[in-house]
């Protein structure tokens, strides 16, 4: 079982904490940072620039499908991206707590 990080950006720190808090609460992931980030992206053919809040989940790959149906279920954008990004080297300390953590 590897560890993965997941990434999705917020519409703002509520919604940043709020998915963040579950996420940690039902023991989808051991960790969830977030920070301000400035994204630019074209939309119906029109360039946009926003601020966003992004999330970066830490996790084991067999909560992939959960957290994936969580935020697709409460986040506020029509169409979030989601995206899992493997870790390949770890410590086995971090590693030992983060998989005594998600059982």
């Amino acid at each position: 079982n590897f560890m993965i990080f997941i990434y999705t950006t917020c519409a703002d720190i509520k919604e940043a904490k709020s998915l963040s808090k579950i996420i940690i609460d039902k023991k989808m992931g051991v960790c969830v940072d977030y920070w301000r980030v400035n994204s630019m992206y074209n939309w119906k053919n029109e360039t946009k620039e926003i601020s966003q809040v992004m999330i970066l989940i830490t996790t084991l790959e067999n909560k992939l499908e959960d957290i994936n149906e969580f935020i697709s279920n409460n986040h506020s954008y029509s169409i979030p991206l989601i995206a899992g990004l493997d870790v390949r080297r770890i410590n086995r300390a971090y590693k030992e707590w983060m998989c005594s953590e998600l059982i």
